[in-house]
């Protein structure tokens, strides 16, 4: 298996809805261990996830835990997640679902370097960027209808 980086998101106790929000949203297969599979299953927080893998049809893979009882939970703000290509259709399609009951920072739109950019933080806190690259002729500024008469 080659090196992968993908992140790994930490809730207090809404890690298996979370992770079934973006299987919905992004498909897959999801894979959740509790923490009753490895300990007491009478202890408290037995039920919580201690972990999640989402591995997509589009080669993305999502993990993600509860915090274990007896320990802090602190919501992350320095970290986001960002999804990028030139599928335009597939990325307006996870922007809508992602940003769907959550909050907009930036609306998915054009920005000045030419791409579509949005910023948004779904229902559980997770902040997301999304960008859809320009054509490469438009970003090269010359238009399509330049290029058919070269």
């Amino acid at each position: 298996m080659t090196s992968r980086l993908n992140p790994y998101l930490s809730f207090g106790d809404t890690a298996r809805a979370a992770l079934e929000f973006y299987r919905d949203v992004f498909g897959g297969t999801l894979t959740i261990s509790t923490f009753s599979e490895f300990s007491d299953q009478e202890a408290p927080g037995a039920d919580l996830v201690m972990h999640g893998i989402l591995e997509t049809p589009s080669g993305f893979t999502l993990m993600a835990a509860d915090t274990p009882p007896g320990m802090e939970y602190k919501p992350g703000s320095s970290i986001s997640i960002s999804l990028s290509g030139e599928d335009a259709s597939e990325l307006h399609g996870y922007w809508d679902r992602l940003s769907e009951a959550g909050t907009v920072s930036v609306p998915l739109e054009k920005q000045m370097w030419g791409d579509e950019f949005g910023l948004c933080q779904d229902r559980f806190g997770i902040t997301w960027m999304v960008n859809i690259a320009a054509p490469a002729v438009a970003k090269s500024g010359v238009s399509a209808a330049d290029e058919s008469v070269a």
